[in-house]
């Protein structure tokens, strides 16, 4: 058998399809629906240090229990039609009228990181088209290539397992 027929198995829509991707900064991704944000202890400690308080602080202030395990707070914000938004508690409206800000963007925890490119927007090309529809940065920018997608989508998958504790804390 080749190894050309090997590959070909393993090929996803993307191999053959290239994505382009930019983030436009715009702060969809941290807005809209009740939603999780979790993060690794790692990376709570990184965004406490960057407020400058302890982790206990940190976790007792910005952070809630929710069925997907730890996750950032969310605030309730109105929109001017009416409909409630429910955003990151990191998620700045304020400080430059019309755009939305990650007061953290430098230490934003993995989930973020790899947005886009989770394993269920990846998974076909309908799930990337359907969130092309509330994501502005889907479809503009450079091709993103497929194994810089994979590397993403990894992150992702390693750190939703480390939250879960499959992966110990000393693992390489």
């Amino acid at each position: 058998m080749s190894h050309d027929a090997d590959t070909s198995e393993n090929r996803e829509w993307f191999d053959d399809e290239p994505v382009r991707f930019e983030c436009t900064l715009c702060g969809r991704c941290c807005t809209g629906p009740s939603g999780f944000v979790l993060f690794s202890r790692e990376e709570g400690e990184a965004i406490a240090e960057r407020l400058g308080i302890t982790y206990t602080d940190f976790y007792e202030r910005y952070t809630h229990d929710t069925p997907a395990g730890r996750s950032l707070r969310e605030t309730r914000y109105r929109e001017p039609d009416g409909t409630v938004q429910h955003d990151c508690v990191f998620l700045d409206r304020e400080s430059e009228p019309g755009s939305l800000i990650c007061s953290l963007y430098e230490d934003r925890p993995t989930q973020c990181r790899t947005f886009p490119f989770w394993p269920e927007h990846m998974g076909s090309r309908r799930s990337w088209r359907l969130l092309g529809k509330t994501c502005e940065g889907i479809g503009r920018g450079d091709f993103v290539p497929a194994s810089e997608i994979r590397i993403q989508r990894a992150k992702q998958d390693r750190s939703r397992a480390e939250r879960r504790g499959l992966v110990p804390d000393d693992a390489p």
